[in-house]
C-alpha cells in the first residue's frame, strides 16, 4: 500500500511538471484531429488550461471523439444490402410516393437522404401499436417473448436486478430450453448494477448475454459517453419493439421518486422489423464478436435466403398496409448525425405545426436555430420536458433553452403526472420520428441512439392525440412566469448550458 502511495505522487509529481506539454498536446488533439462543434472546442480548452488537472481527467473520461473509428462495418451486411439501396433510389426517382404510403412526395427528400446517408430502406408492409404505460408494453412483450418459436434477440440501455427483468427471465430460460436462440445485450454502463448471478443463471440456462463496453474494475466504468442507448426487441423477424422503455422498477411507475412514468414505446410488425433486427446484429457483432450476419436465417421469414435483398422492395401488385417506416440510427462512430439532421428536416419542412416530447432538451444551434425559425414563420411549435429532473444538470440546462423558444413565440410545457421520458417528434399530422433519442446534444453525437421515421398520417394523429391529452396533465411555461425566476435558478441554467458543450 506504502508503495501505491508513493507511485501515486510521483505520477502526481510528474503530470506537474509537464503540465504545459500534457496540455498542449491535448490542445492540438482537440484542434486539429477531431471533428467538433467550435463551441466545444472552446469550452474543452478553456477546461484544460483553468482547471488543468481536472481538466485533464475530464477529457479523458468524457472527451474523446470516436467519429473515424468505423466499430460497426460488417463487409456481409454491406454487400447484401447494395441491391436494397440502389432498387429503392430508381423508384423515388421515378414514382409518386404515394403510391405506397399515405403521403405524397413531400418527404420522398427525406426518405431519399435516409437511403443515401445510412443505407435506411424505407418499408411499406408495416403496422404499428403505440404503449404509452409500463405495465402494458411489458405484459405485452412476456405475451409475444413466450410464443417465440426460433430466437429472441434482447438490447436495452438499462437491466436492472428487480421485478421487471425477474418476470422476464423465466420466459427466456423456458424458450431457451425449446431450442429457441435467446440474446440479451445491455449496455455496460446501464447494466452496471446487474448481479454476476443473474447472468450466471441466465447463461447456464443456455441463454447468450452481450455487454456493450463493459465495466474493467467491477462496476468501474471510465467511458462515461458513448454509451448504446438503444432498447431494442426482435422476435422471430415476426414483431420488433423500440422505444424509451428500459427495464427497472420505474418504468412500470413503481418508483416514489418518479411517480407515474409516461414513456412512448412502439410495437412493430412488417418489414421494419428486419431493420432494427440488422440494427442489433451491428451492435451484437462488436459486443459479443458473434457475426450473425453469417447466417441468414437470422435475417428471413422464409429459408430462400434472399430476405435482405428484397428488403424495401415495392410491389405495387401487393402492397395494402402502405405504412412507411425508415429505421435510422446515429452513433459516434458515424460520419453524420442521422437522427438530428432528420429533425431540422422535419423541422424545416412543417408548414402547420411541431410537436415535441422529450426528458432532455439540449439542442446544438442547428436544431435550436430550426425551431426558432419555425416558430417566428407562424408554426404551432410545442415542447413538453418533464417537471422534475432524473439528471439535474441536463434538467436545468433544457431550463435555460426553453427561454430561446418562447422569445421567438413557441409554447413550453412541464408534464406534472410524474415523469416525462417520451421521446418523439410529430410534425402536421404527417410525420413523427419516436424512439431512444432525446433532444440533446448526448443523444445527436455522443450515445448509439435508434429512431423509427414513421410517414403515416393515421400514426402520427394517433401519436398527437397523445400528445394534447398529455396537455391536461401539463403546466405552461409562460413568458411571465418564466421571467420570475429566481438569480439561484438563473445561474444553474446558465451554468449547465455553459457545460454542455463538455457532454
Amino acid at each position: 500500500m506504502q508503495t501505491i502511495g508513493m507511485q501515486a505522487v510521483e505520477v502526481w509529481k510528474w503530470m506537474m511538471t509537464h503540465l504545459i506539454y500534457i496540455n498542449l498536446v491535448l490542445s492540438i488533439i482537440i484542434v486539429f484531429f477531431q471533428r467538433r462543434d467550435p463551441k466545444a472546442v472552446w469550452t474543452w480548452l478553456l477546461a484544460l488550461y483553468f482547471i488543468p488537472v481536472f481538466g485533464i481527467l475530464f477529457y479523458l473520461l468524457l472527451g474523446q471523439d470516436m467519429r473515424k473509428n468505423k466499430m460497426f462495418r460488417v463487409k456481409e451486411i454491406e454487400d447484401r444490402m447494395r441491391y436494397s439501396i440502389k432498387n429503392q433510389e430508381e423508384f423515388l426517382r421515378n414514382n409518386d410516393m404515394s403510391l405506397v404510403t399515405s403521403l405524397s412526395r413531400d418527404y420522398s427528400d427525406l426518405v431519399y437522404y435516409n437511403l443515401e446517408t445510412s443505407g435506411s430502406v424505407l418499408t411499406v408492409d408495416n403496422e404499428v401499436t403505440i404503449f404509452t404505460d409500463g405495465e402494458e408494453k411489458f405484459s405485452d412483450l412476456r405475451m409475444e417473448l413466450s410464443q417465440a418459436t426460433q430466437f429472441i434477440h434482447l438490447q436495452y440501455y438499462i437491466i436492472k436486478d428487480d421485478e421487471v427483468f425477474d418476470s422476464i427471465i423465466p420466459i427466456l430460460i423456458e424458450r431457451a430450453k425449446a431450442g429457441v436462440e435467446v440474446r440479451i445485450l445491455c449496455d455496460g454502463m446501464g447494466g452496471r448494477f446487474m448481479g454476476k448471478s443473474k447472468w450466471k443463471v441466465l447463461k447456464d440456462n443456455g441463454v447468450k448475454v452481450g455487454i456493450f463496453f463493459p465495466p474493467i474494475l467491477g462496476r468501474l466504468q471510465l467511458r462515461v459517453n458513448y454509451r448504446n442507448h438503444r432498447k431494442i426487441v426482435i422476435i422471430d423477424n415476426r414483431v420488433g419493439y423500440v422505444g424509451g422503455f428500459n427495464i427497472g422498477r420505474e418504468y412500470i411507475s413503481k418508483d416514489s421518486k418518479f411517480g407515474y412514468w409516461r414513456d412512448t414505446h412502439l410495437k412493430l410488425s412488417g418489414g421494419s422489423v428486419l431493420s432494427l433486427q440488422i440494427r442489433f446484429a451491428l451492435d451484437w457483432n462488436y459486443a459479443a464478436g458473434e457475426n450473425l450476419f453469417k447466417h441468414m436465417r437470422y435475417f428471413c421469414e422464409s429459408d430462400d435466403g434472399n430476405c435482405l435483398e428484397c428488403l424495401g422492395v415495392v410491389d405495387l401488385s401487393r402492397e395494402k398496409k402502405k405504412l412507411g417506416i425508415q429505421i435510422i440510427a446515429s452513433g459516434p462512430d458515424a460520419g453524420n448525425r442521422q437522427i438530428r439532421d432528420n429533425y431540422i428536416r422535419l423541422f424545416s419542412k412543417a408548414k402547420d405545426h411541431i410537436y415535441i416530447q422529450t426528458p432532455y432538451f439540449v439542442p446544438d444551434d442547428a436544431v435550436l436555430s430550426a425551431l426558432i425559425i419555425a416558430a417566428r414563420s407562424g408554426v404551432d411549435v410545442r415542447l413538453m420536458i418533464p417537471c422534475k429532473p432524473d439528471h439535474p444538470f441536463v434538467y436545468w440546462a433544457s431550463y435555460s433553452y426553453v427561454g430561446d423558444l418562447l422569445s421567438a413565440g413557441a409554447k413550453c410545457y412541464t408534464y406534472e403526472n410524474g415523469f416525462l421520458h417520451a421521446k418523439g417528434v410529430m410534425t402536421d399530422g404527417k410525420v413523427s420520428s419516436f424512439g431512444t433519442a432525446n433532444m440533446d446534444i448526448r443523444s445527436f453525437e455522443l450515445n448509439f441512439e435508434v429512431n423509427a421515421v414513421i410517414y403515416d398520417e393515421e400514426t402520427t394523429k394517433e401519436l398527437e392525440a397523445l400528445f394534447i391529452e398529455d396537455l391536461k396533465v401539463c403546466k405552461e411555461i409562460t413568458r411571465e412566469s418564466y421571467g420570475e425566476r429566481s438569480i439561484v435558478i438563473r445561474i444553474k441554467e446558465q451554468g449547465s448550458r455553459l457545460l454542455s458543450p463538455l457532454l
